[in-house]
């Protein structure tokens, strides 16, 4: 951008001015803290000096005390003096020296300040008027101060005007300053030379280049740092190294500028200064930056040769990239030196190490030329190699390489020559079934495929025009005869093409463009008699494929610059036409189609007049419609208009069927078994209590179907009304369709039979106790409650109950959607006509109607064999226990049968208790409860007889035993 560089240098300028005044502020703040810290003060006489000078000096006390105060002065700046002459600047830059001389003016400063306080002068008359000796000690000391003093603050003063130019060079961001600053830092140092009573002399003014110079030196050493200079841009870095000989020779040059300028004046003083003090270290650096520069661009030279190009014309990347290794291989020993390279001790090892670097150019130059040679024996691309010869003519690179490349244009026409055989080779063994191009119709395809395999050769060719010397000569005449007759056979081919083609499209164009838009694919049947074989016509667009190849061919073709024939050339130009109606007919055919696709067999049926009626408006388009008609878009907006008709009467029948569907879906999913909850976990209903509930929710739930099913003939009724705009519910136009629904009504509830029933039986063959029952005894036998009989009948009523929910919807009269009356049978008996007629002799309603109580009375089988362990407690209740007790207690047992009995029988009232007293049997619970509790109480009661005998018993033979003793006592 222009103008860029130059906002780019302005800011640095003002980077620089920036950090030279901070810089600048930093030293003022030093010295004047130095000042404040080590000011020499001289010291005051403790009395009092007021008064007369003669008086003051009569007083030979008051004279002593002066003198004393004076010999400390003069031995305090005595002093300074000597020290200040024994400082020397601190380091090396020309910085220092300035910064030398402002310390020294300063403290000289001060102290000649202090020797012009009125205290200080009065002293000194006191002492003059008395005729002391120290007076003569005082004027030597004072005058030493006031010169040194003076010198001082000149020098300061005129190396302030150069101080801005030094720190250009010590602190400039870049060598483009430095080079800046050098020739008006010589001006400079001109005036200071003409014009200072100090630094016009050669013991000042040397030091002082010598310093600039050593500066110059160091700021080339610090940027050009060989460590990193290889590892940068290479641009960047030859930048670099140029920039810093430059500044090095600039040095030289803008000394000996201002020194012809002072010698042509002849008025000034002649700088004859020592030159090797000045110039024999910036010389020798200068000699390195030239070496670093030129081995810079010898790298950059051999990466010029080996680029991208190379590799892309030799087809062998590895070994450019090894001889780039090699070439990166150069600068190695020179990124780990041992030694300074700007050191002028160095020189010799310097020497060496650019000796050696040169041998080994010499020696990659070489093997460059040689890699040259074999790589063009086997080019890959004649035009890559050509470009980058051309390259080679406009780029720095080595010379011997360059001569080398210039050399290989026989090389380069060589293969040339083999591209173009490899593009006849194509061409021929491809002309006869050519590659096309995506979406390229196969006669322009064809040309277009031949047209890029020439250009291919010819844009070679013309590339090789723009020398002239390549084609010149017998091998430039052979590769243009050669080329020009591949190209002759191509054009033949292009021109066979095209005139095949005109004529084919002259001949078959018309015929095409008189065909009719539509095609029936389904039937050939007059639609004047429309039948039931026509519900599946399909239609198809007659839009010839060949049709549209030809606007494509003519398309192209007249691209590729043919003139093609009038009639295809108009038909090409309706293409947007063409699409546009084929476009819209394809919508429209795929609308009718998918709406269509939509109707099942009996709604195909209903709307059959409708359809018919539809096809009516597309006669047109297959009887009377060609291409060349004017009317195919109203004929289109005509089909649409129908077709949106047709489409809106098929959504409302849509939307009643979706109604009707919903209701049957409802009735299919009836649970028509829901037995109540079990109260808790130990609890469950009884059978009665199971099977009422069933009932109960079943009749409820039953309500709720006929009315969803009642709701399904209003519907019927409504479609009627859409299709034939009658509302009787018995329209002979929709006898198929009544039909069909009482069809689907018997699907319906024939699967809510079946599956509630088939789901019941797995609920009663479940491992989930659904209800209990209870086992009394009822002496001789134990049975249960309610008993098996009673529960086999409840099953059994309630699966008969199932299927007869069917009895509750009635089937409709033959030919309606109409509820059929109740007919008088047999014996004057009302039949209700229903679909339970049909479903409960269905073979798979019957067998799991079958089923259910088989599995229920199965269950009950396996419980009443649980029971039959209980019988062993069958004694209990079955023997008479008054006789039994009779006869034990007639035998007069002992105590000890007794006890037996009584223990058998205990054991048997806690044993009874041990048992589980539940029993769960898949769907049945067995409550023992009950049954264990009668046992007990009978073993109990057992126990109870036993011990009344035994009490009786006991009483008897107690009374005896009280009649003995009686009559014992009697006799005594």
């Amino acid at each position: 951008v222009p103008g860029e560089p130059v906002e780019y240098h302005s800011i640095q300028l003002i980077r620089d001015e920036f950090l030279m005044n901070l810089q600048k502020f930093a030293n003022g703040i030093q010295r004047t803290v130095q000042q404040l810290e080590g000011e020499i003060k001289l010291e005051m006489p403790s009395i009092s000096v007021e008064g007369e000078l003669s008086d003051l000096a009569a007083d030979a006390e008051i004279v002593e005390l002066l003198e004393q105060c004076v010999i400390n002065w003069l031995s305090q700046i005595s002093a300074a003096v000597q020290d200040q002459l024994k400082k020397t600047p601190q380091g090396h830059g020309p910085l220092a020296e300035i910064e030398f001389w402002r310390e020294r003016n300063a403290t000289l400063s001060a102290l000649h300040e202090q020797t012009k306080l009125p205290v200080v002068r009065k002293v000194l008359d006191v002492i003059r008027e008395a005729d002391s000796m120290i007076m003569a000690n005082v004027q030597p000391v004072l005058t030493e101060l006031f010169k040194l003093h003076t010198e001082a603050s000149d020098n300061v003063r005129f190396l302030s005007t150069v101080e801005r130019h030094f720190k250009n060079i010590t602190h400039g961001s870049s060598f483009h300053v430095v080079l800046d600053t050098i020739p008006s830092m010589m001006s400079a140092l001109r005036m200071v030379w003409i014009i200072s009573r100090h630094y016009n002399k050669d013991e000042r003014m040397i030091p002082l280049m010598e310093r600039i110079a050593w500066e110059i030196a160091e700021r080339v050493c610090k940027v050009v740092n060989l460590r990193t200079l290889f590892r940068e841009n290479r641009t960047s870095a030859q930048h670099k190294t140029l920039e810093a000989k430059n500044t090095l020779k600039l040095w030289k040059k803008a000394y000996f500028d201002i020194r012809a300028k002072i010698e042509a004046s002849g008025r000034e003083a002649r700088w004859e200064f020592d030159r090797k003090r000045l110039f024999e270290r910036t010389d020798y650096m200068a000699s390195i930056c030239r070496d670093l520069y030129e081995v810079l661009q010898v790298m950059e030279e051999f990466y010029n040769i080996f680029g991208p190009e190379l590799k892309a014309v030799t087809g062998d990347p590895k070994r450019i990239d090894d001889v780039l290794c090699r070439v990166d291989g150069l600068v190695a020993p020179m990124e780990t030196l041992t030694f300074d390279p700007f050191s002028i001790k160095s020189s010799q090892y310097w020497k060496y190490v650019m000796d050696e670097f040169k041998i080994e150019v010499l020696v990659i130059e070489k093997e460059a030329k040689n890699f040259i040679d074999e790589s063009f024996k086997t080019l890959r691309s004649a035009e890559a190699a050509f470009d980058m010869l051309l390259k080679f003519k406009h780029i720095r690179s080595r010379e011997a390489v360059n001569r080398q490349m210039m050399m290989k244009f026989n090389d380069i026409l060589a293969q040339y020559c083999k591209e173009i055989d490899i593009v006849n080779k194509l061409f021929v063994q491809n002309q006869e079934n050519p590659p096309l191009y995506k979406n390229l119709p196969p006669v322009a395809g064809a040309i277009c495929w031949e047209r890029s395999l020439f250009y291919r050769i010819k844009h070679t060719i013309l590339r090789f025009q723009e020398v002239e010397e390549i084609l010149e000569g017998d091998r430039g005449q052979e590769v243009k005869d050669k080329y020009l007759e591949v190209g002759r056979t191509m054009k033949d081919y292009e021109d066979r093409k095209y005139e095949l083609w005109r004529d084919t499209t002259e001949q078959v164009l018309p015929n095409l463009m008189k065909k009719s838009l539509l095609t029936k694919l389904s039937s050939a049947v007059a639609l004047d008699e429309p039948s039931a074989s026509e519900r599946g016509i399909v239609f198809a667009i007659n839009f010839s494929p060949a049709l549209k190849e030809i606007i494509h061919e003519t398309k192209y073709l007249e691209q590729l610059g043919f003139v093609v024939p009038e009639l295809a050339r108009n038909v090409a130009l309706q293409e947007d036409k063409f699409l546009r109606y084929t476009d819209g007919i394809q919508r429209m055919l795929d609308h009718y189609h998918t709406l269509i696709g939509t109707l099942n067999e009996a709604e195909t049926i209903l709307l059959e007049d409708h359809a018919q009626e539809l096809i009516r408006v597309f006669r047109s388009g297959y009887k009377r419609l060609n291409w060349n008609s004017l009317g195919i878009g109203d004929y289109l907006t005509r089909c649409k208009q129908a077709i949106g008709k047709f489409e809106s009467l098929v959504h409302q029948i849509h939307k009643n069927a979706d109604d009707i569907s919903s209701r049957l879906t409802l009735i299919e999913s009836m649970n028509l078994f829901k037995y109540p909850a079990p109260k808790s976990e130990e609890e469950l209903p009884g059978v009665k209590e199971f099977f009422e509930h069933i009932d109960r929710e079943r009749a409820r739930d039953v309500d709720h179907m006929v009315r969803w099913y009642l709701a399904i003939g209003p519907l019927l009724t409504k479609v009627e009304g859409l299709v034939v705009h009658t509302n009787t519910g018995k329209s002979p136009k929709l006898a198929s369709y009544y039909e069909y629904w009482e069809n689907r009504i018997y699907e319906v509830l024939t699967k809510l039979v079946f599956k509630n029933l088939q789901s019941f039986n797995t609920l009663i063959l479940g491992n989930v106790p659904l209800f209990q029952t209870e086992t009394i005894l009822t002496a001789p036998e134990i049975i249960l409650h309610p008993n098996a009989n009673e529960i086999d009948k409840m099953c059994v009523h309630c699966v008969r109950n199932c299927v007869e929910v069917t009895k509750h919807f009635v089937r409709w009269m033959h030919g309606s959607c109409i509820e059929c009356p109740p007919q008088k049978g047999e014996e004057e008996e009302i039949v209700i006509v229903s679909f339970y007629s049909d479903i409960s002799v269905t073979p798979q309603i019957i067998e799991q109607a079958v089923m259910i109580p088989q599995n229920v009375h199965r269950i009950l089988v396996n419980l009443m064999k649980y029971l039959q362990k209980w019988k062993r407690y069958r004694p209990l209740w079955k023997l008479d226990k008054a006789i039994v007790m009779e006869k034990f207690a007639a035998k007069k047992p002992p105590c000890t049968a007794y006890d037996e009995k009584l223990q058998f029988y205990s054991r048997i009232a806690s044993e009874v208790m041990r048992y589980p007293l539940t029993k769960d049997e898949h769907c049945i619970r067995l409550q023992l409860g009950p049954l264990a509790n009668t046992v007990q109480e009978n073993a109990k009661s057992w126990v109870v007889s036993l011990g009344k005998l035994l009490n009786d018993s006991a009483k008897e033979e107690l009374y005896s035993l009280h009649e003995e003793i009686e009559v014992l006592h009697c006799c005594v």
